[in-house]
């Protein structure tokens, strides 16, 4: 029987097959059901947005530690940046000094780690920014619709400057596929996406502790 190698699957596709259970998983937790829902209040996303001003500021550091990696550095992408817009939206919705949760520093200190290797970087980047461009229409319109917050607040579901979403994504695809790691590098990459997973359902369950959402969902 002819096995065929997993070097000759393009990597982007490797990365939807590999994380597609665990993507289900997050997608469905008590936190993001009771948010997608309309049923958390204001303070309970607000709590959302401070775990995600930690998050994105060990992810944009290591962005800017690895712009210049000859293999990291095509996925630094400047109009994919959510901390200014985070910044933005914490003081809008009256965040003051933010409560980061146990597993928000775990991982964190697992981007600080992925800062000095480009393969756990990439498999950061691609969790973290092509999944909240996937699901940022929606958020951004629940937040309008149950919270009645636009612009300022809103921002960080904002991906207007990267223009058509679709066309972004096959240019992320097509970096994706140009990264020139083979077959042990690639499953590396793959292992440490599942792994970002895994770390952000951390956070929603704690999320769910601290909101009550598994009670609402």
């Amino acid at each position: 029987m002819h096995v065929t190698s997993t070097e000759t699957v393009p990597l982007s596709t490797s990365l939807r097959h590999a994380t597609m259970a665990v993507h289900e998983r997050a997608h469905h937790s008590s936190y993001m059901a009771a948010l997608l829902g309309g049923h958390l209040p204001l303070d309970g996303y607000t709590l959302l947005a401070e775990q995600y001003g930690a998050i994105y500021g060990a992810l944009e550091a290591a962005s800017d530690t690895l712009a210049h990696d000859p293999v990291a550095g095509p996925f630094v992408i400047d109009e994919l940046r959510r901390l200014p817009g985070l910044h933005a939206d914490l003081d809008a919705l009256g965040s003051g000094i933010p409560r980061i949760l146990p597993a928000t520093h775990a991982y964190v200190d697992r981007l600080r780690t992925a800062a000095g290797d480009p393969q756990l970087f990439v498999a950061h980047h691609y969790t973290r920014y092509l999944g909240d461009l996937a699901g940022g229409q929606m958020v951004g319109k629940l937040l309008d619709r149950t919270y009645g917050i636009t612009g300022p607040g809103a921002l960080f579901y904002d991906f207007a400057t990267l223009g058509s979403p679709s066309r972004f994504r096959v240019r992320y695809r097509a970096l994706l596929d140009a990264a020139p790691w083979d077959e042990v590098a690639r499953a590396r990459v793959a292992a440490e996406a599942v792994h970002a997973f895994e770390l952000n359902i951390a956070v929603l369950g704690e999320l769910a502790d601290e909101v009550g959402a598994g009670l609402a969902a």
